[in-house]
């Protein structure tokens, strides 16, 4: 298992999407200060989806300008088609810090149509032609493979179908694929298995993991996922988030709760656990109620209070 763990902060994107409360540029701006100065080095800052559709992204733009110019950071901007590509990809072309795009394929037909309007196979041929574009640019691209372990609309998914999946989308040479348990239904078995299986597959290529705690699991398949090689976690400060096309489908798993335990487990993250909470409790200020994760209420341990 590895010795360090990168962290890719999702709170900005992911986190707050399904928020009714309007969060402003400006508080998100200050999640995105507050993160780097707890020192999380990846962050995915934002999506460039249909703003009428997910409101809370319609300043995809404006953020991007405003964003601090870290030379040691990488900030990443979900696209889900090539509209949303052409919009990141316009903004790096003009100077902007939009350094990588996270494109997402739903596992299941159904889901793929509510998610983004498309086939599977369609969405895995625009991820081609989006991939080889970014590369051309100079901006990294990479994939997830979303409701990898079951999905809200047709139920459990063969993990052969996933790995077949991870192989096309394999062929355009992402800098990482990641697995993505949207809706919180895994357990540390699937986990270790599926990825394995993928790894199988695709035996160069880094892998990722996106878990969700909507079903109390998440930081347990967190630990599988790291057993089986994943070197990098998807985390959201105060366990904020969700997707808001699948029903029920909340709770990223915390940073705050990931960096306890990796700390706890001599794991390297290179993160801050006290200013990870310290930006949890701002953000509940920002919604008006407490966060999901258990770390930000009970504090770290030993604890000196």
């Amino acid at each position: 298992m590895a010795q360090s763990v990168e962290i890719l902060e999702v709170s900005p994107r992911d986190g707050l999407q399904s928020e009714k409360r309007p969060v402003s540029t400006t508080e998100k701006l200050k999640l995105i200060n507050m993160a780097l100065a707890a020192g999380l080095k990846r962050i995915e800052v934002t999506s460039f989806v249909n703003p009428k559709r997910v409101p809370q992204m319609a300043d995809a733009a404006e953020l991007v300008k405003a964003l601090p110019n870290q030379a040691d950071v990488i900030y990443t901007g979900m696209v889900l088609n090539t509209r949303g590509f052409e919009r990141a990809a316009d903004l790096h072309d003009k100077g902007w810090r939009m350094d990588e795009i996270g494109c997402v394929v739903v596992s299941t037909e159904t889901f793929n149509q509510k998610n983004q309007g498309a086939s599977v196979d369609e969405t895995l041929w625009q991820w081609a032609d989006m991939a080889h574009r970014a590369q051309g640019e100079g901006m990294r691209a990479q994939i997830t493979i979303s409701s990898a372990f079951g999905c809200p609309y047709e139920g459990e998914v063969a993990p052969q179908r996933i790995v077949d999946i991870a192989k096309r989308a394999a062929e355009a040479e992402p800098v990482e694929l990641c697995l993505a348990d949207s809706i919180g239904v895994a357990v540390p078995s699937q986990v270790r298995d599926l990825l394995g299986a993928v790894s199988d597959a695709v035996p160069d290529m880094p892998l990722r993991a996106h878990l969700h705690n909507t079903r109390g699991t998440g930081l347990a398949n967190a630990m599988a996922a790291l057993k089986a090689g994943v070197k990098t976690l998807d985390a959201s400060i105060g366990g904020v988030g969700g997707c808001p096309f699948a029903p029920r489908a909340t709770g990223n798993i915390p940073t705050d709760d990931l960096v306890y335990m990796l700390g706890r487990s001599n794991i390297n993250t290179g993160v801050s656990l006290d200013k990870v909470i310290e930006t949890s409790h701002w953000l509940e200020s920002v919604l008006g109620r407490l966060v999901p994760s258990q770390v930000a209420q009970a504090g770290g341990f030993p604890n000196p209070n």
